[in-house]
């Protein structure tokens, strides 16, 4: 309506001028007319110079909004009512659109913030790698997962193990696989999975690295407890009978030799039958013990949390581990950083978990000179409290380092196999991790991470 008025203004204002230039012509054509020509003359001037200005004010408010427009300067207003009629209608327009440009804008970045901040609250780390190989962090989950590392190009990742880096470069579009990622002394499976995403020609994989070590774990003890159940289960129904048939015969082969104390060569013979019976007794009894000792792992009840102060449970771990170590030359030391540090587990289990760490390790030192162990426990760069027990042992061997925390497995003559199934089971149950590594200069170092 505004852009009306002004054409309709505009029109009869050069209406005007061009009636004005008539009597200019007409007057200039009959002699004797110069005052009236000059006072024309003078009109018409006057009506070109305020349709000129009337343009230009017209212009210079359509340039202002243009340049509003154009920068998103929203705070702009169009209050033309002081400059005549028609002006009044355009400003309110041009004011009507500027905010309709910004009321889109504000919905645009909301929608923008709100976007962003679901991404940043996705509990599954997010990354992109470009075709550059520059690679962008999306959101904190992601930022976490590297911690501190300095991570801006897909070479970075080399540093979480060399495996780990080309298999998340070798991703393509769809592709799903499990990777081994490592980072202060903690390994995780990731589950990777990666999206090709096209914007503006410019294309870079989306990958996700979802941590499933925590959920392994449990589906592997979960496996393990149902394995050992029903082995237990099955092998003590068995074997009780056995037992129990085993000490009655036992029984019955003495009242037999008391009754034929004047047969000695039957007696002898009977002295042999008891002698074969009270070994299947003997070791029915020792096979149930084993057995027993099993069904710990499946009657593991849920740690009772508290907050310890680690100086007060080393101390405490040490009064009882390291008696006579002084006079076996076995050397211990405990460092604490920060001194203060605490944990909040199960006192008990955490303790009985260190005491026969401490045991494992005087037996693998058991005859070393200078035999040394130290129990250390300090915050990774991720925040984690962690716990390592270290000895100049003779270490273990890498094939058999990734079997030492499964049940039945022992390398020990007398061993069952029991001790770290259930350290790694007590860690699990606390939602941490148990890990067998190389101590520098030799040795073995077991970390537990809560």
């Amino acid at each position: 309506m505004g852009f009306k008025k002004f054409s309709l203004m505009l029109a009869g204002r050069l209406g005007l001028i061009m009636i004005s230039l008539l009597a200019l012509t007409y007057l200039v054509a009959i002699p004797g007319y110069h005052a009236a020509t000059l006072l024309v003359f003078f009109v018409v001037s006057g009506q070109t110079w305020e349709v000129f200005t009337f343009v230009s004010k017209t212009n210079a408010e359509i340039t202002r909004f243009l340049d509003a427009a154009r920068y998103a300067d929203f705070s702009q207003r169009f209050n033309l009512h002081k400059l005549g009629a028609g002006f009044g209608e355009l400003g309110e327009t041009f004011t009507d659109i500027l905010n309709r440009f910004q009321a889109a804008r504000s919905h645009q970045e909301e929608e923008l913030r709100h976007l962003k901040a679901l991404i940043e609250h996705v509990p599954v780390p997010l990354m992109s790698i470009h075709a550059d190989g520059t690679l962008v962090l999306w959101n904190n989950a992601a930022r976490r997962l590297f911690g501190s590392a300095h991570v801006t190009r897909a070479a970075d990742l080399d540093q979480f193990g060399e495996e780990f880096g080309k298999q998340v470069r070798g991703l393509e579009a769809g592709d799903r696989r499990l990777a081994t990622f490592t980072s202060d002394d903690m390994n995780q499976q990731l589950a990777l999975a990666a999206t090709q995403i096209i914007i503006g020609g410019a294309s870079e994989k989306l990958i996700s690295l979802q941590n499933i070590q925590s959920e392994l774990d449990v589906a592997q003890l979960q496996a393990w407890q149902d394995l050992v159940r029903v082995l237990t289960h099955e092998i003590m129904n068995s074997i009780t009978p056995v037992a129990s048939l085993a000490k009655t015969a036992v029984d019955l082969v003495e009242d037999i030799s008391d009754k034929l104390q004047g047969n000695e060569e039957l007696v002898e013979e009977l002295g042999d039958v008891k002698d074969a019976v009270q070994t299947v007794a003997r070791r029915s009894d020792s096979l149930m013990q084993f057995v027993s000792s099993y069904r710990r792992l499946t009657r593991l009840p849920p740690p009772e949390k508290t907050l310890i102060r680690l100086d007060d449970l080393f101390a405490s771990v040490a009064k009882v581990a390291t008696i006579g170590w002084e006079e076996k030359g076995i050397g211990f030391s405990s460092i604490i950083e920060p001194a203060e540090l605490d944990v909040t587990a199960d006192r008990d289990m955490i303790e009985q978990v260190l005491i026969n760490m401490l045991r494992n390790a005087e037996q693998a030192m058991e005859g070393r000179k200078g035999a040394a162990l130290t129990l250390a426990a300090r915050l990774n760069r991720r925040g984690h409290a962690i716990v390592e027990v270290a000895d100049n042992g003779p270490g273990i061997p890498a094939d058999i380092a990734k079997k030492i925390f499964v049940p039945f497995f022992t390398t020990k003559r007398d061993g069952s196999g029991v001790g770290l199934a259930l350290t790694r089971q007590v860690m699990i149950a606390h939602g941490g991790s148990v890990s067998v590594g190389e101590r520098e200069g030799g040795g073995a170092k077991f970390t537990l991470t809560f």
